[in-house]
């Protein structure tokens, strides 16, 4: 007869282990994506030349534009992001915060920044203020051990 201490663990897989033993190796591929993968690697030249001279066309027809867009959006991908021109005071200490983070909230308001680069600017500043209160923190820890070795 089974007691309740060994149902517990009916289903579940030992303490400190995950994961399915017996399933397969990390890093294991599915066949055929394997498979699919050769085949591209086989035919990825050729369907490159097409795609370019698809791109560029003749003195006929003019080149296909979504061709062509294909190509130039893996050679030069979207930038993620577009430099943000943006006037903030210094930040020398934590206490400046909150004065940088007005004028992000100004440009923001003016529309000079979208929400998204708002809050990107406003969370490298927090980055900044972090930075700046850990070296204020060991400075201060120093500062107290070395009073304390002198006692």
């Amino acid at each position: 007869m089974s007691t309740d201490a060994d149902n517990s663990n009916r289903g579940r897989f030992p303490p400190g282990r995950s994961g399915n033993p017996a399933g397969k190796a990390p890093g294991t591929r599915n066949a055929l994506v394997a498979a699919l993968d050769r085949i591209g690697a086989e035919a990825a030249e050729n369907v490159l030349r097409a795609a370019v001279k698809a791109a560029i066309g003749d003195e006929k027809t003019g080149g296909d534009l979504r061709a062509a867009e294909l190509i130039l959006s893996r050679v030069w991908p979207v930038r993620k992001g577009r430099p943000v021109a943006l006037a903030l005071p210094a930040m020398q200490t934590a206490a400046d915060l909150p004065a940088a983070l007005g004028a992000v909230v100004a440009a923001v308001a003016a529309g000079d920044l979208t929400t998204d680069e708002g809050a990107a600017v406003a969370s490298i500043l927090e980055a900044h203020r972090r930075s700046i209160e850990t070296a204020d923190l060991e400075s201060r820890v120093a500062a107290l051990e070395a009073s304390h070795a002198r006692d």
